[in-house]
């Protein structure tokens, strides 16, 4: 049986057998037609495929330009083929089996530019609830000014106690709270974050005795992360910008500006309490998009000559 007409009877058991959808037969066509074309390049038969030849093809198409991810999906189909061949007893091993696809690389994390977080930053709005409005600007400008997780302002009392997870030392300028692994850290919260906390903790009103949460709602309880990201993403769209800012967007913002002002990894990786330094690390990585970006806009040999 030639290597077409194996192929026609798998997608046939696949159909009837395992009763696919259409769609998931054509994607499964696909795969195993790109097989079919590296098999015809090497001159080999599909049931003579060893696991050398799998390797090579991968290699071939993570030079191309396919993405890891998109490589594995593609082997899923090919070692489902071959499992399939070995129960009809025409291989005596699926040469799939034990390759695997690259390494998908680790996605950049999102952060804004610095014109897009100081706007955020700098808005204005809830004019006409001003305790709303003190709230959510404080909010801001800790998860910026400060880099906080938002578990870590969740986490934040009007003042220290036996039971706080942390709290704002506005006299010191400093922010105290517990970060990932139960670790305490201490991080400067800057002029406008004092600024903001000051005008928020002026309109609060004095009720910590029955909930000492820097952050509440109207009821005067503690606000959820749930509640926080729903009021940001809601503030971000208020303040003009194209991308709905998450928490941790902020906090990728933080590092990133940081980073590209001082160029101090080691200072970043303690503002923003992480244990290993490679963690941080990532944000050299935006550094450098950063710095492509003004190379391409200002530098005269980065410009294409118009033809």
């Amino acid at each position: 049986m030639d290597d077409a007409a194996l192929v026609g009877r798998y997608l046939e058991y696949q159909r009837v057998e395992r009763r696919l959808a259409a769609r998931t037969l054509a994607l499964y066509r696909g795969d195993l037609e790109k097989l079919q074309a590296f098999a015809q390049a090497a001159q080999v038969a599909l049931a003579q495929v060893h696991g050398a030849h799998v390797r090579r093809w991968v290699a071939q198409m993570h030079a191309g330009g396919r993405s890891g991810r998109g490589i594995a999906l593609i082997l899923s189909g090919w070692r489902g083929f071959y499992a399939w061949l070995g129960r009809e007893g025409r291989v005596a091993a699926n040469p799939v089996q034990d390759v695997r696809a690259p390494k998908a690389g680790k996605p950049l994390p999102k952060a804004l530019s610095v014109d897009d977080a100081v706007q955020l930053a700098e808005f204005a709005g809830e004019a006409d609830d001003p305790w709303l409005e003190a709230r959510d600007a404080a909010m801001v400008e800790l998860l910026y000014g400060a880099g906080l997780r938002v578990a870590e302002l969740t986490g934040l009392d009007v003042a220290p106690g036996p039971q706080a997870l942390g709290w704002v030392d506005l006299d010191a300028g400093e922010a105290h709270v517990l970060g990932k692994g139960s670790k305490r850290r201490s991080v400067p919260i800057g002029h406008a974050a004092g600024q903001a906390l000051r005008a928020w903790l002026a309109l609060r009103g004095s009720g910590t005795a029955l909930n000492p949460a820097l952050f509440i709602g109207r009821h005067g309880t503690r606000l959820t992360q749930q509640a926080i990201r729903q009021r940001l993403r809601r503030r971000s769209r208020q303040a003009g910008l194209a991308t709905p800012v998450h928490p941790h967007m902020l906090r990728h913002s933080f590092a990133s500006h940081v980073l590209q002002s001082s160029g101090d990894l080691r200072a970043v990786q303690e503002l923003l309490g992480h244990a290993n330094i490679a963690t941080t690390q990532v944000y050299t990585r935006l550094d450098f998009q950063h710095l492509a970006r003004a190379y391409d806009a200002a530098h005269p040999r980065a410009r294409r000559k118009n033809p």
